[in-house]
């Protein structure tokens, strides 16, 4: 289960990358921590299902939102590099119901629609104009004789500029929630839960946040964030909304899988007991099982839901992963290929099934798994892991130059340019010229070269 991964989001944040049905995890080569992201197909399409609605009464066009899972126990969420929001997993598990993780997604949808990510960069740019003329009338102050009232402004310069930040951010944030409570209303839910979340999980925390310099909170203070959204809440005409069937059952089977998948054996037994036979209950501990290799008791878990539901296609999917770590990848392929009936295209759950066919028949499984892999790049080709499973492929297949050019984009897409730059000038040695392939390969050396030669200028300088 730990297979190593990729992901676009390491050119941009860093991180691990980790699949839960599909577990694997990866350290980029820019990482200090063990923060990382997490690809799951079930736990994906939820939190999709809980944003489209949000981005919709927001105006925007749901297919250009990227929602990323970050591995991270703390309760956050924020909006970075575009029209990207990361949720931790943390938050997931704080959470008591369905309504208040969709409160912090409309939160967040309303710093993309306020365009608060390019602001902050121009408040950025403007907080530096006051510290870098504090500095310099620091260092004339200094040639002039005065070295002390000099050491002052230099030493005060970054609290000018924080000063001047942090009034832009404490108004954003404030946007952000009127208009996150504002799409909650035009979506036909209620704000509610974005309340009852604030008061649990950061009200009581306020107390330390008021000892703070005023200069360092980028953030209003909880309690009059909720003041404020409590009065705009309710008002509308939908907050006696309650959440919906289908968003309780996703809540509960979304927090059962993290849970089996993140907490140990023994804490996901205590928090779902073997009294407990709920669907819910019996994924976590078939995930618990499976994690510390005890096979029976994840599959007698497992084969109870995919006999009580056998048109889930997360059940088929965790049962093939299952028999695939554990040595099994032709008795997996069959979990595998019915994941795709009952959800075709998926493309984490094509990865599956390719990755078993290669396993399971070697030479003879990788053309379709050549076949399927292609169609996973084509719409994600940002998938690193994606990438390394169709080079393994087309190396199978004596492909040599395509199996490299593979590779090259697998590093491509990690953010490790040198890696790529090697590969892509191998495989553009057996590629025939005027090929799309070779163009492809042409353009990575270029690319690949041009930010190795930036790097070293910089370390240099």
């Amino acid at each position: 289960m730990l297979a190593k991964l990729a992901s676009a989001f390491a050119r941009n944040a860093g991180g691990a990358f980790v699949a839960l049905a599909a577990l694997a995890i990866i350290a980029w080569p820019n990482q200090a921590s063990a923060q990382g992201l997490i690809r799951d197909a079930e736990i994906e399409d939820t939190l999709r299902v809980y944003t489209n609605p949000l981005l919709e009464a927001a105006g925007l066009n749901p297919n250009d939102v990227k929602i990323y899972i970050v591995n991270d126990s703390s309760v956050n969420a924020f909006v970075s590099g575009g029209q990207n929001i990361f949720v931790h997993t943390g938050l997931i598990m704080a959470a008591e119901n369905p309504n208040e993780i969709i409160g912090v997604l409309a939160h967040e949808t309303g710093h993309i629609s306020g365009g608060h990510l390019a602001r902050s960069r121009e408040a950025m740019g403007q907080a530096m104009g006051p510290m870098l003329i504090s500095i310099g009338l620091g260092v004339l102050a200094m040639a002039a004789g005065a070295p002390q009232a000099g050491a002052a402004l230099i030493a005060g310069s970054q609290q000018f500029a924080m000063s001047n930040f942090v009034r832009h951010t404490q108004v954003q944030e404030s946007a952000a929630d009127q208009a996150g409570a504002d799409f909650l209303e035009r979506s036909g839910q209620s704000g509610r839960g974005l309340i009852t979340f604030f008061n649990r999980n950061m009200r009581p925390y306020e107390f330390m946040t008021r000892r703070m310099p005023p200069y360092m909170m980028t953030h209003p203070y909880s309690s009059d964030r909720v003041e404020a959204l409590r009065r705009r809440v309710e008002t509308g005409a939908h907050r006696e909304v309650v959440d919906t069937p289908d968003n309780l059952r996703r809540f509960q089977f979304m927090q059962a899988k993290l849970v089996g998948f993140i907490q140990s054996q023994g804490q996901t037994l205590a928090r779902y007991p073997l009294r407990d036979t709920s669907e819910f209950a019996r994924y976590a501990r078939a995930v618990a099982y499976y994690r510390v290799s005890d096979l029976p008791r994840a599959r007698t878990e497992l084969d109870a839901l995919i006999a009580a539901d056998p048109a889930n296609p997360y059940y088929q999917e965790l049962m093939g992963q299952i028999l695939f770590e554990n040595g099994r990848a032709e008795e997996s392929i069959a979990y595998h290929r019915r994941s795709l009936e009952l959800l075709p295209n998926q493309p984490l759950l094509q990865v599956n099934l390719a990755r078993a066919l290669v396993a399971a028949h070697e030479r003879e499984g990788a053309d379709e798994a050549v076949t399927i892999l292609s169609q996973v790049v084509s719409r994600e080709p940002d998938n690193a892991f994606a990438w390394r499973e169709l080079a393994q492929a087309r190396d199978l297949r004596g492909e040599q130059g395509l199996a490299e050019l593979a590779s090259a984009e697998q590093n491509f897409a990690i953010g490790d340019y040198s890696s790529a730059l090697n590969f892509a000038e191998r495989a553009r040695r057996t590629l025939p010229r005027n090929t799309p392939s070779y163009q492809r390969a042409t353009d990575i050396v270029t690319f690949a070269g041009n930010e190795v030669r930036e790097r070293a200028e910089r370390r240099r300088s």
